[in-house]
């Protein structure tokens, strides 16, 4: 008989943390409650390091392992002696429990707990999770140190048949759902900003930083942490070029924009002359207030949320990227494979999401369709009845008032 864990009433302390070093070997570290790190995570976020991968995806894949690590921490299980049964109620804990209520900041000497009730966790979070999570123990698997049994297996509806194993090579390859406790992850329509809801948001930017900053997000299509990666040799006005450091790649790219985007760049830089430093490879965007520093993504996005709270809207930062997409895309003279190039996409079948109508438009389009029908039913005239049938026979055959 399985052993039973009562989940309902479990609780999971937010011990530990995921730590970053100064340290360009070792970037990120996960940090037990007593203050050690985990030996486990650190090997395999090296080894992530050794094929390539970004520090980003180092904090990323942390904070997924940092997830597991609290629970396994409550339900006191060594993750080297995790089984599937531990895999599988952390999946119901992330499904059901979703997302841990933090300690207030007016409080931080009190400990968080993880406990059944807050927001859901989106699929595509649990999804990365179980990836993360598989491959963790794929890696101790293979060099000898965890389980022989991945506490993750795969889903053995496949029958231990490779992925795409009858593929059609004419069609295109689609995702298969690997992992057994991989969550369906729906597919998502991109998401924009309305011409009016944006207008709304750039009247209310406080400053001329902020207006060139969304200008160029919505003209390029440039991701938050590109564009503030853009140097100040890397702008080029004269040709409407500004270059950015690509997230996947590392690669430095070209990207066309607005002739509105540099002028307010100018204004800024005009307003700014004697409080930022000057510098070939100094970063372009810094901070308002003294002592000048360069910009962060959290302060963009912070300052995107205020705009957002005066205009009374609800627009991301990201969808700016979004935004920038359906309008390349729905400009006939501009091809798909130059929307492809210009917002970085390693798959034209990526930038054909843009293709799809936006919301607002099908929702405007119906509407003046449902009202045309209501005007054309309204002016809409019954025909007269034919001069030899008498209006009181006709009433007896069809009821009064079916004329």
């Amino acid at each position: 008989m399985e052993a039973s864990r009562d989940l309902a009433f479990l609780s999971v302390p937010l011990v530990g943390e995921l730590v970053a070093m100064d340290d360009p070997w070792d970037p990120y570290r996960l940090i037990d409650p007593a203050g050690e790190p985990v030996e486990g995570a650190r090997a395999f976020l090296r080894d992530l390091q050794g094929a390539g991968r970004s520090a980003a995806t180092a904090r990323s894949y942390g904070m997924d392992l940092l997830r597991w690590f609290r629970f396994l921490w409550a339900v006191e299980v060594p993750w080297d002696r995790a089984s599937r049964l531990e895999a599988r109620d952390f999946s119901r804990w992330l499904q059901v429990a979703g997302q841990p209520r933090r300690p207030h900041w007016r409080r931080p000497s009190e400990a968080g707990r993880w406990a059944a009730g807050g927001k859901p966790y989106a699929p595509s979070v649990r999804a990365h999770s179980e990836t993360v999570l598989r491959s963790f123990y794929d890696f101790h698997r293979d060099i000898g140190t965890g389980p022989v049994l991945n506490p993750f297996p795969l889903d053995r509806a496949r029958g231990g048949r490779r992925a795409h194993a009858h593929h059609n090579p004419m069609d295109p390859a689609r995702n298969e759902r690997a992992g057994l406790y991989r969550p369906r992850v729906p597919t998502r329509v991109p998401r924009s900003v309305p011409d009016e809801e944006f207008n709304e948001i750039f009247a209310r930017l406080p400053s001329h930083r902020d207006r060139a900053l969304i200008a160029f997000y919505v003209s390029t299509g440039a991701r938050a942490s590109e564009l503030l990666s853009t140097w100040q040799t890397g702008v080029d006005p004269g040709r409407q070029l500004i270059s950015v450091v690509r997230k996947g790649t590392g690669e430095v790219q070209e990207l066309p924009a607005s002739t509105d985007a540099f002028v307010w760049l100018r204004l800024y830089q005009l307003e700014m002359d004697d409080a930022i430093p000057r510098g070939r490879r100094l970063p372009l965007w810094w901070t308002l207030r003294s002592p000048s520093r360069p910009l962060t993504y959290h302060a963009v996005h912070r300052m995107f949320e205020r705009a957002n709270a005066k205009a009374g809207t609800s627009a991301t930062l990201h969808a700016l990227r979004h935004t920038a997409g359906y309008r390349m895309a729905e400009d006939p003279s501009l091809p798909l494979t130059d929307v492809q190039f210009v917002l970085g996409h390693a798959q034209l079948t990526t930038t054909q999401l843009y293709l799809t109508p936006r919301k607002e438009a099908v929702i405007r389009r119906l509407l003046a369709h449902h009202a045309e029908q209501t005007r054309q039913a309204a002016s809409r005239v019954a025909p007269p009845p034919a001069v030899n049938y008498r209006p009181e026979s006709l009433d007896v055959l069809f009821g009064a008032g079916a004329r």
